[in-house]
This record gives structure tokens, C-alpha cells and sequence, in this order.
């Protein structure tokens, strides 16, 4: 009797009371697009068979040997021979706060350029962590001179200066000559943000003395979001690993990531946290297919598309937001929004009746601009040409007010 009411109990205990959502009993669905905002971009069917294979084990010698290829494809799209070079497990996000939570310590002064929303995001994990935070700012569409930059290293005095490249909420690209070695004659490490402008713009970090150098895999290098290429120059090395305190974060300290990467000269790697396998199985072939393209091909297939679409854009009577030709992102072209138009109406066209995606703006820059991103296995006249028809048709069809 016991036995029977122990038995009743456990059932009543265990029974479901809240049903399998019927969505997931249906099949999933994904439409067919354009991806021609500002990423993630569309990936090449190389990268996608990638994704489909099995999986094997975080630690197995097969894997770190993709992991060592990586290391290998990131030097070369970096443009640098710093051995601490390795790939986060997770978005650009992760590869931001990893550069910053390693190099900098509680109260210590931090510079960062604000030019857009990068700027912004940098400034306020670096105030998390408790720095002096000060700031550079410029209005989306706008840029640093060295003396602007020289000034404000020598009023703050900080341990590192943080810069965008390629800012993808205003659409410029940063000039970076001459930049490193400022912040190296005022004893300041050169944190540089890449994820929108990598393999699309040129950069050599070991030439123009980046210190730290991050990207995301999503934009030119066409995977799937969720890995964040970066590197350390020995300079940033020897202020990481000479802390009075440990990383805020576990998870993003580099003295666990750098034996994980085999980048500490240690015989054996030590489990820390279990990559994305199939992550690491796509940016290996994205970094291959760079590879094989050529750095100097890829930026000027970039810059070619990225003309293109400009004069194509002109032709249709819309203005491009940033003015000057030369600090034009090539990765994603910011167009003024038209007088009278709704941006919202304009994008929703797009999508609705094209399936191509075009991006309002972000941050500083929402409500100011329309965003085209054309990067990596996207970036090809035929695609611009798509955008600019949905964007003709967009001008005829959607509502404008009288300004």
C-alpha cells in the first residue's frame, strides 16, 4: 500500500501540465534574402557545407589544428605575426570587452573617439569596469585629426586609446596612418575596432602599430555570427599580463584564452570553456576563401562595388552622408534620407517587395541616414544594382510629405 501511494505521488509530481508549443511541431522556415544592410551578411555555400558537418570534440588534436589555421588566416587579415592571436567564442561584442576588460584596470585612464555608436558602446563597458572614462566626440559623418587625437592624449594621459575604423552606424572609415605611433610616444596602447571595415578597407596592423585589433565574423568574412577574430600586439601583452588585479570576467580573461589558442608556449592546453565547434569550422573556410582571393583583391573589389553603387545612387538624385570621398566606408554606405520620406516606409519596401534588407540608422546617426551594406560573397555590382532598383521602386511607391 505504501509502495502504490509512493508511486501516485511521484506520477502526480512528474505529470505535464504545460503542452509542446505547437510552433516547434511544424517545420522551420527561412526566407530567401538580399542581406544588404549592415550584417550579417549572406554566407557562401562553401561556409554553409562547413556549418552542416558533424561535430567533433573542443579538445580534440583535430580541432586545434582548425584552431591553429585560424590563428594562421587571422594573421594574415590582420597583417601581423603577434602571437597572441586567436578568435573569441562569440560576436564583436565579446572580442570589445574582451580588448578592453584584459588591458585596462580599475581607475586607470581610457580615451575613446566617438564618432558614432562604437565610440559609445567602447566608453560605457570601459566605464563599467571603472575607469576614467574620457572622450572625443564628432558628429556621425565626422572624424579626428592626429592633433585632435595628440591633444586629448596629452590632457587625459590615458593607458589606452580606443578608435573605430570602420564606423558602421555613419558610414566612415577612419584614417589610421601615423596614429599608432602617437599613441606609443605618449605611452598609450592603440585599441582599434575593425568589425565593419575588415578585409573590405585596408589595415596592417603590425605597420601602422595597432596594439589590438578585433573584427567580427559575420560582415566580409561572410559566416554565421558568433566568432570575433582579435590580436594582441607584445606591447598589449606585456600591460595584460603584468595586472595588479584579475580581469573582471572569467569567461574573457586571456591568461585562460591564450593556453586554450596555444598562444602561451605551454606543452598542453587546458579545457576553459567549449568553443563553437561549427563556428570555428566556418571562419576557418572564410578565412580560407580571403586567403585564396587575395587581401589587396578583396579591398579593391570593395572599393570598385562601393563606387558603383555611388555614382548609381547619385544618378538617382540621393545624397551620400558622408562627404568626403575618401573617408567612405566601402563595407556599408550611409545615404541621407530623402526629404519627405519616412526611412521606415522606404526600408519596409525594400524587404516586402524585393526581399532585399536596407538599414536605418543607428544610435547617433537613427532617423539621419539609410544604411547599404555590400560586403564579402555580397560584395558584386549585380547586388548593388538589386538594391538601387528596390530603392528606385521604393521612391515611387512609398508616401512623401511636402517639406
Amino acid at each position: 500500500e505504501h509502495a502504490h501511494k509512493l508511486i501516485v505521488q511521484v506520477h502526480s509530481m512528474g505529470s505535464v501540465s504545460i503542452p509542446p508549443p505547437a510552433s516547434l511541431l511544424r517545420p522551420l522556415e527561412t526566407p530567401q534574402r538580399l542581406l544588404s544592410g549592415p550584417g550579417p551578411s549572406n554566407v557562401p555555400p562553401r561556409v554553409l557545407a562547413a556549418a552542416a558537418r558533424q561535430i567533433i570534440g573542443h579538445m580534440h588534436g583535430e580541432m586545434l589544428e582548425i584552431m591553429d589555421d585560424i590563428k594562421k588566416g587571422i594573421q594574415y587579415a590582420f597583417q601581423t605575426q603577434n602571437n597572441m592571436t586567436l578568435a573569441m567564442s562569440g560576436p564583436g561584442h565579446v572580442a570589445m570587452e574582451c580588448a578592453i576588460f584584459n588591458t585596462v584596470e580599475s581607475g586607470e585612464s581610457v580615451l575613446v573617439a566617438v564618432n558614432g555608436i562604437w565610440g559609445e558602446r567602447a566608453a560605457e563597458i570601459a566605464e563599467r569596469i571603472g575607469a576614467r572614462v574620457n572622450t572625443i566626440v564628432k558628429p556621425p559623418g565626422g572624424y579626428f585629426t592626429k592633433e585632435e587625437i595628440e591633444q586629448a592624449l596629452v590632457e587625459h594621459k590615458p593607458v589606452i586609446f580606443f578608435l573605430t575604423h570602420g564606423e558602421s552606424s555613419s558610414g566612415v572609415v577612419h584614417p589610421l596612418d601615423g596614429i599608432g605611433d602617437l599613441c606609443h610616444s605618449h605611452n598609450c596602447l592603440f585599441l582599434l575596432d575593425a568589425v565593419a571595415s575588415l578585409g573590405g578597407s585596408p589595415i596592417l596592423m603590425d605597420k601602422q602599430g595597432i596594439d589590438i585589433l578585433y573584427t567580427g565574423s559575420q560582415k566580409v568574412l561572410n559566416s554565421p555570427p558568433g566568432t570575433a577574430p582579435i590580436s594582441f600586439s607584445e606591447r598589449a601583452c606585456k600591460k595584460m599580463f603584468h595586472r595588479k588585479t584579475k580581469p573582471l570576467s572569467y569567461f574573457l580573461d586571456m591568461g585562460w584564452l591564450a593556453n586554450y589558442w596555444g598562444c602561451d608556449g605551454k606543452p598542453t592546453r587546458t579545457y576553459h570553456h567549449t568553443g563553437p565547434i561549427s563556428g570555428f569550422f566556418t571562419l576557418r573556410e572564410s578565412l580560407a576563401i580571403l586567403a585564396e582571393m587575395g587581401l589587396e583583391n578583396s579591398w579593391n573589389r570593395h572599393k570598385e562595388v562601393a563606387e558603383h553603387l555611388h555614382k548609381g545612387l547619385e544618378s538617382m538624385g540621393f545624397k551620400l552622408f558622408v562627404q568626403e570621398k575618401h573617408v567612405r566606408l566601402p563595407t556599408v554606405t550611409t545615404i541621407t534620407v530623402p526629404p519627405g520620406y519616412d526611412w521606415r516606409e522606404i526600408t519596409v519596401y525594400a524587404m516586402k517587395h524585393h526581399n532585399v534588407e536596407i538599414s536605418g540608422g543607428l544610435g547617433p546617426s537613427s532617423g539621419m541616414v539609410l544604411r547599404v551594406g555590400l560586403m564579402g560573397y555580397n560584395s558584386n555590382k549585380a547586388n548593388a544594382d538589386k538594391v538601387l532598383e528596390a530603392l528606385r521602386e521604393a521612391l515611387k511607391h512609398c508616401h512623401k510629405s511636402k517639406v
